[in-house]
This record gives C-alpha cells, sequence and structure tokens, in this order.
C-alpha cells in the first residue's frame, strides 16, 4: 500500500512548503507528480518553482513545456503519471484515482481554510479504509514539521 502523508499548512503557505518537499524528494533520487486544481495554479506553482530560492535550482515543468519523461518534477492538473513519478503531491483539495501507483503521496492542505481541513479528514478516512499506511503532520510555532500521532 501507498505511504500517506498529511501536511496541515498552517505557518507556511504551499509556495513555502513545497519545494522543500520537492527538495527532499530529488535529493532522495525519485520523482514527483504534482496534481493541482487549475491550469492557472500548475503555471503560478511553475512560477514559484522557478524563483523560491535565487541560489538552487528546482527543476521542473509543465504541458507547456512538454516533454514530461525529461522532467524530474511536473506539474498538471491531470491524474496520469507522465514522468514516471514515484511520489505524488496533491494541491488544492485535488484527488487521484491512482493512489496505489505511487510509493508515496503528500496530501497539502491550508490548515486556515475550514473546507479544506474537513476535506482532508474525509480523505485520511476513506485511505484508513483502503489500508494505506498514513502519516500526519503539522507545523510548530517556528515552522518545523512534527509527526502527530
Amino acid at each position: 500500500m501507498t505511504e500517506i502523508a498529511f501536511y496541515h499548512l498552517e505557518s507556511s503557505s504551499l509556495e513555502q512548503a513545497l519545494p522543500k518537499l520537492l527538495e527532499k524528494t530529488l535529493q532522495a533520487g525519485k520523482r514527483a507528480l504534482v496534481l493541482s486544481g487549475s491550469e492557472a495554479r500548475v503555471e503560478w506553482l511553475n512560477g514559484q518553482l522557478w524563483t523560491h530560492d535565487a541560489d538552487d535550482w528546482l527543476p521542473h515543468g509543465s504541458i507547456k513545456d512538454g516533454s514530461p519523461e525529461q522532467q524530474p518534477v511536473w506539474l498538471s492538473t491531470e491524474d496520469v503519471n507522465p514522468n514516471g513519478s514515484q511520489f505524488l503531491f496533491l494541491t488544492d483539495g485535488v484527488s487521484s484515482s491512482h493512489i496505489e501507483q505511487y510509493e508515496r503521496c503528500f496530501e497539502l492542505f491550508d490548515g486556515h481554510d475550514q473546507s479544506m481541513v474537513k476535506a482532508a479528514r474525509s480523505r485520511w478516512k476513506t485511505y484508513q479504509d483502503e489500508g494505506h499506511q498514513l502519516t500526519y503532520w503539522k507545523q510548530s510555532e517556528q515552522g518545523r514539521w512534527e509527526k502527530k500521532a
């Protein structure tokens, strides 16, 4: 079964948290698919990943860039895996019908949006019923990720 980690964003925004998680993904020798709720959001994230750190480059692309098989991080709205990703990142409350195809799934949700929190709880229950291994991560006041029981 897929290991699914829920990341409850409170101290950081998606554009702050996602690059760090993607950097760790690449350091582990894995590829990533980031699913978002709209093409506009994909392009916005694309821009954010180019500019998140002036001293570092995070290789990624989207449909507008083409050649997904050459991109270690692929940003999309489509629930397909064109770059052979092992890790799946779900943003904007989107879901995937193919969770079992990934080693790990990262559910990132805005802790200040009660509808997102409610949807994350619902997905947790569904994943739990399906037998996936679940973890929950919440940010401390210092912004560090802490695994909760």
